[in-house]
């Protein structure tokens, strides 16, 4: 059985220890639990019996020993995200689905990815690419990279044969992993993607998409005055996306109160073909041309976690993390008498 109809089977059965459930009570509270037999959910009002979950399908309502009751679901993409144990910020699914959608990443298409984090962004563009296609990541820290391999493995059930995963810089290693134009898009989320491009250039086929995920205004501009001076893309293209929910009740039909904001820019280029200088977008001149100060004031102070605002788990916390992720793997060993390697997989 290939691994989309794998996929498929953990989505559509009946609930199976090590299985994760998203609990909704009548206001609306979720709360996402993972099963195993004899196990219970406690709540401040009663709690749920996970044996009562296991073996029914998904969208039954199961009650509390205080009479509360709740609705029982498989968590959607969206919900598995936010809920994943995560050492680094996550891309959000409002941005996955961009850089899936208006990033043409397609079924069979094989993709290079940079600065994994947890895994959220590779979950999605492994269901892109689908069973035909690959995604070989990057990820300088190794700890991060475990987190994200225990996060793929619990959303599909296992370690996925389209993905690889290396540790390491992406200029040092990606010309060993990748031959010159065998990349059909390429995904940046680091800290300074101005500094691969050549090299993630070197990769793309003609044709093919370099998108790049930062999170300031100053990352943005030096990812894109890369990109026009290496002569090497088409004019680049940056958005970025809001997401406002709806309230809805009877005839109160309003925006909701809150939204998810800005999370991120989004960049896109396409590769040229070798020799073949990108057509030169006519611009209105501008008015004053930038003095050298000015421009050592936007593009000279160096890019740091800390500057952008962006915080790292401390090491106690992403031992803490690597431990919570395989849980599904791990729970399915021990129901089997087998032993699950950390990460993911297992051994006789």
């Amino acid at each position: 059985m290939n691994e989309t109809a794998i996929g498929a089977d953990l989505r559509r059965g009946v609930f199976r220890p090590g299985d994760k459930v998203q609990l909704s009570d009548p206001r609306g509270r979720l709360h996402t639990i993972v099963l195993s037999p004899g196990e219970q959910f406690h709540t401040h009002r009663g709690w749920i019996e996970h044996d009562h979950l296991l073996g029914s399908p998904a969208g039954v309502i199961v009650e509390s020993t205080s009479g509360v009751e709740y609705q029982a679901m498989r968590p959607s993409y969206e919900d598995f995200v936010l809920s994943m144990p995560r050492g680094a910020a996550v891309v959000y699914p409002k941005d996955a689905a961009l850089i899936t959608t208006l990033g043409d990443v397609f079924p069979g298409a094989r993709v290079i990815e940079a600065g994994v984090g947890s895994g959220a962004l590779t979950i999605a563009l492994l269901r892109a690419v689908g069973d035909t296609g690959s995604v070989h990541s990057f990820e300088r820290r190794e700890e991060f990279a475990t987190i994200a391999a225990g996060n793929v493995a619990d959303f599909f059930g296992g370690a996925h044969p389209a993905w690889e995963c290396t540790v390491g810089d992406l200029v040092e290693s990606l010309p060993q992993a990748a031959a010159p134009g065998s990349a059909d898009r390429v995904v940046l989320d680091m800290l300074a993607p101005w500094e691969c491009v050549p090299a993630v250039a070197e990769a793309l086929t003609p044709g093919g998409t370099l998108i790049c995920y930062v999170a300031t205004a100053s990352q943005l501009s030096r990812t894109a005055e890369a990109v026009r001076a290496s002569g090497l893309f088409a004019e680049p293209r940056a958005l970025e996306s809001m997401v406002r929910d709806w309230h809805l009740e009877g005839l109160a039909v309003r925006p909701e109160h809150r939204m998810i904001g800005h999370t991120g820019f989004l960049l896109f280029a396409r590769r040229m073909a070798p020799a073949v200088p990108p057509l030169e977008r006519s611009r209105r001149p501008q008015g004053t041309a930038p003095s050298a100060e000015d421009r050592e004031a936007w593009f000279g102070p160096e890019i740091t976690e800390h500057a952008i605002g962006q915080r790292t788990a401390t090491p106690k916390k992403l031992r803490r993390l690597i431990r919570q992720t395989g849980t599904r793997a791990r729970i399915e060993a021990e129901q089997s008498g087998e032993i699950a390697d950390p990460a993911g997989g297992e051994q006789e």
